[in-house]
């Protein structure tokens, strides 16, 4: 086989991704495989990718050294792949929430952080510090499907709300017609200035 031929063959290796792993989102598939890219040299970066759950590593035969290495490092890596944090878009498709859900159940506790990550983005100078969740703990909640039960208790509570604010803004209307109705009152006349003149009327004997 001339040599050019042989220089064309691949090198081909795949893995499956466990349920565990992906938890059934295709977002944390591919959160998955960035970040198995990340520990990869550069060389080798592109070199893996997914498709229905299942990486594959392709090079060519020339890139034999290259190939077993970066194979060396996924395998390593895939071992405790299940316990890789969840982050923010991950959890969003795995549990079907939108950002403002994540953000308000995060703040009330309902939605428990695993602590949080700080990364610089591609091109910039600035970096973001994120929240990340436990796998297990999401795969819990998924199971349990306590998403549509936070809705249910976010719609009592905000229902809860209006009528308190509905109640405060009817007592302060009602105290502020009270204050003018006690004003009007302290305008008129007292009892006793009454009483006086009816006095000088019975001085003049008028009564009499």
């Amino acid at each position: 086989m001339p040599k050019h031929e042989m220089n064309d063959i691949e090198l081909v290796r795949t893995w499956v991704l466990p349920p565990s792993a992906t938890l059934g989102s295709s977002v944390r598939a591919k959160g998955i495989l960035l970040e198995l890219r990340a520990r990869l040299p550069i060389a080798s970066k592109k070199s893996l990718g997914i498709e229905k759950g299942e990486l594959t590593l392709a090079m060519p035969a020339s890139a034999k050294a290259e190939f077993h290495a970066a194979a060396s490092v996924i395998t390593s890596a895939l071992k405790d792949i299940q316990n890789l944090p969840v982050i923010p878009r991950e959890i969003q498709d795995i549990l079907s929430i939108k950002t403002s859900e994540r953000h308000r159940w995060l703040k009330d506790g309902r939605l428990p952080s695993a602590g949080t990550r700080t990364v610089k983005l591609r091109g910039r100078a600035r970096k973001i510090t994120f929240h990340v969740f436990d796998p297990r703990v999401v795969e819990d909640l998924l199971d349990r499907g306590v998403v549509d039960e936070w809705r249910e208790e976010d719609v009592a509570a905000t229902a809860e709300n209006r009528r308190r604010a509905a109640y405060k803004a009817k007592l302060t209307r009602s105290l502020k017609k009270a204050g003018k109705s006690s004003k009007t009152i302290e305008r008129h006349p007292d009892d006793a200035a009454t009483l006086r003149g009816w006095e000088e009327f019975n001085i003049d004997g008028l009564l009499r």
